[in-house]
């Protein structure tokens, strides 16, 4: 073709050209071993964190009350109302004589409203024309006194205030065995708290031995105060 005033002749581009796939080569990844010292501080870390946020409430349950159990002049929330009403046990209540302790608190609790663990039963004798029993939960004391020859009963409910109810909880006072369980349990939490944040204080070097030096000292204060208040 003749070349024309405007300029050079343009060149035609190339067709790409389309070379054969390359098949990808797997890469095997090897992952260093961790040293044993990172290993135990990551161990020591993961119980601090979830033994902390699993028994976050309940150890915020035993702090507060630790509070309240230590002012029991503290007027709010530790009321005390006792209320006492009469009532006749059902045909049946004794059994050859002597009170079918079964039947009585049946019954006193299905129609007395009366709650709690049944305990210190005592029956009637020549000292003491009634038998009585009484019933104990938390924060609640319910006694009650039967004549003898009629099955008419006595029965005296003293409720504490809500703060007095879980002071109870905190001294595990008549709150069963399930109770005493989540009482167990709970220390030995804060035990594991406690000794995985001393294990986690080795590895901060930059306050590790202030840290130590104020646990110590720590110890000693109340040391000191156990010695002054025996």
């Amino acid at each position: 073709m003749p070349r024309t005033a405007s300029g050079p002749e343009p060149v035609a581009e190339a067709a790409p050209v389309k070379l054969p796939p390359v098949e990808a080569i797997p890469v095997r990844r090897v992952r260093a071993a961790r040293p044993l010292k990172v290993k135990v501080y990551g161990v020591l870390r993961w119980l601090h964190v979830y033994t902390s946020m699993v028994s976050l409430l309940i150890v915020l349950f035993f702090a507060l009350t630790g509070i309240t159990l230590n002012h029991p002049d503290w007027v709010f929330g530790n009321q005390e109302v006792t209320k006492t009403t009469t009532g006749r046990l059902p045909t049946g209540w004794q059994t050859a004589g002597k009170p079918n302790w079964l039947a009585v608190v049946e019954d006193l609790r299905a129609n007395a409203g009366v709650k709690g663990r049944a305990g210190d039963y005592v029956a009637a004798g020549s000292a003491d024309p009634e038998d009585s029993l009484s019933f104990h939960a938390p924060g609640y004391a319910a006694d009650v006194f039967i004549a003898k020859d009629t099955g008419a009963y006595k029965l005296s409910v003293t409720q504490q205030g809500f703060v007095a109810v879980l002071n109870d909880f905190h001294k595990g006072r008549d709150s069963g065995g399930a109770w005493a369980w989540v009482i167990d349990v709970s220390g030995g939490f804060l035990a594991l708290i406690a000794l995985t944040g001393l294990g986690l204080l080795v590895y901060l070097k930059k306050v590790r031995r202030a840290a130590l030096l104020t646990m110590l000292g720590g110890a000693i204060l109340v040391g000191v105060l156990m010695k002054l208040a025996s």
